[in-house]
């Protein structure tokens, strides 16, 4: 199978899908905005990155596109789901498992916790209408544990799938927690149980966990006429061996130093390292090489790779972002703990040194995580 190569209708769908987050159409799909005070990211109308974070325009965007080709995509592959995940993990514990794109089943000291969950066939506003997955969910649907929180990064259909979260929320009756400006959108569409949460803003899930808001360089929109007026951001889990982040959709930027300022050394950190080309992109999206970057930075113990391998969202190919990773980690000197995680696959994380007596003794042994 050869690959893609710049036909321009093709081209124009996937800077549609790039740009517009995808095929959103005008105020039909806007959602509603954030109604609050300025501060020093929202200027009382719009959010904004921090410090100089470069704007991504639609210019720009297409000049880049039309110097690259497209990435390989396979036909949909109707994968064998992974094994059902354990219903819980006890005190100490942690273990993530892949899902798809940047769906992680998260799960530590007793709780669950699902990101930016999509079971649908494809992110967008219509379902007949978009890119298709090229293959189902790593875990199938009825397999989930039972999910005690659902954190949501941002409104992009690929992030924000409504059916989804009503699946989850008839089936679950989580807790939702989303950024400034996207609880409005859950509450009209019938959730009970959403909290909203600006940067460094904080809720407690249990005494042992704690779920932080935290910066991502990214943007928002459901349509053309809502761009930037819903927050997004990434997610900090306290467990009691250590903090765990979820990046979610981000460039790299000034505010993972700021995390392992604020936090320490990640426990686990989930980073996203597909749809990075065309380069340009990587204002708002990383590739391997700066979530390997963003690795350092955090100074994890261990990090997994997500947001790949699922929607051909971009030019890279459906392989392109997993092989370079592993192309990248293979020439560190010290190869660093960076998972690329198989289809469903889950893996138990260890604690940090730091935290090890404290959790052993908690659970009562020596060592508090197994595979």
């Amino acid at each position: 199978m050869r690959l893609d190569r710049q036909f321009p209708a093709s081209t124009v769908r996937l800077l549609c899908l790039l740009w517009f987050a995808p095929l959103a159409g005008g105020c039909l799909f806007a959602g509603p905005s954030h109604q609050g005070p300025a501060t020093k990211h929202f200027d009382g109308e719009k959010f904004h990155n921090l410090g100089d974070a470069p704007s991504l325009t639609m210019p720009e965007l297409v000049s880049a596109a039309l110097k690259e080709p497209r990435g390989l995509w396979r036909e949909y592959e109707d994968l064998p789901p992974g094994r059902p995940p354990p219903r819980r993990v006890g005190p100490g514990k942690l273990r993530v498992t892949l899902i798809n794109h940047a769906t992680v089943l998260l799960q530590a000291d007793g709780v669950n916790v699902l990101t930016d969950p999509i079971y649908s066939d494809r992110p967008s506003p219509v379902p007949w209408v978009g890119p298709r997955r090229v293959h189902p969910p790593g875990i199938r649907f009825e397999d989930l544990p039972p999910i005690d929180v659902v954190v949501v990064s941002h409104n992009h259909y690929d992030h924000m799938d409504l059916p989804t979260l009503r699946r989850l929320e008839e089936a679950h009756h989580p807790r939702f927690i989303v950024g400034l400006g996207n609880k409005a959108l859950l509450v009209d569409e019938g959730f009970r149980n959403v909290e909203e949460l600006d940067w460094w803003q904080s809720t407690d899930v249990t005494p042992e966990m704690k779920v932080t808001a935290v910066p991502a360089q990214h943007r928002s929109n459901r349509g053309l006429t809502d761009m930037a007026e819903t927050l997004w951001a990434g997610y900090v889990f306290s467990t009691t061996g250590g903090p765990v982040v979820f990046a979610g959709d981000t460039g790299l930027g000034p505010h993972f130093a700021m995390v392992a300022a604020r936090f320490g050394p990640m426990r686990l950190s989930v980073l996203p390292i597909g749809a990075f080309r065309p380069r340009v992109i990587h204002k708002v999206h990383m590739g391997p090489e700066d979530a390997l970057q963003a690795h350092k930075v955090l100074r994890s113990s261990t990090s997994v790779a997500m947001h790949h391998n699922t929607f051909p969202l971009a030019f890279d190919g459906q392989d392109e972002a997993k092989f370079l990773l592993l192309r990248l980690l293979a020439r560190e000197e010290v190869r660093p703990r960076f998972w690329a995680l198989g289809f469903g696959e889950g893996r138990m994380v260890e604690p940090l040194p730091s935290t090890s007596a404290a959790v052993a003794e908690m659970c009562g042994g020596p060592s508090p995580v197994s595979d």
